[in-house]
């Protein structure tokens, strides 16, 4: 079985370069733990999946840590602004 590449890739890879130099913040979190869920399991992306792992260890947490601050996140505020995609609409596959 052949790795696949993700159709979200591209602009992934834009996120992921732009989290490996940020601090984390809320937002950041909220991105992080986004990109996660969608690359979870995924069978290709190995790139994105290796910077992913790598940014939770620059920012001292396990996956568990990241998942809870931004369920708190999201339970309190929005995160993300309505819009900011192209479709107003969830995006984490």
């Amino acid at each position: 079985m052949s790795d696949q590449q993700h159709p979200q890739a591209k602009t992934d890879r834009a996120t992921v370069n732009a989290l490996l130099t940020s601090e984390p913040n809320n937002y950041n979190f909220a991105e992080l733990a986004r990109l996660r869920v969608r690359y979870n399991g995924f069978p290709g992306a190995r790139d994105i999946q290796a910077d992913l792992d790598r940014i939770l260890k620059q920012w001292n947490l396990d996956e568990e840590a990241l998942f809870e601050q931004t369920r708190l996140l999201h339970a309190s505020s929005r995160v993300f602004k309505v819009g900011s995609h192209k479709k107003d609409e969830e995006d984490w596959s």
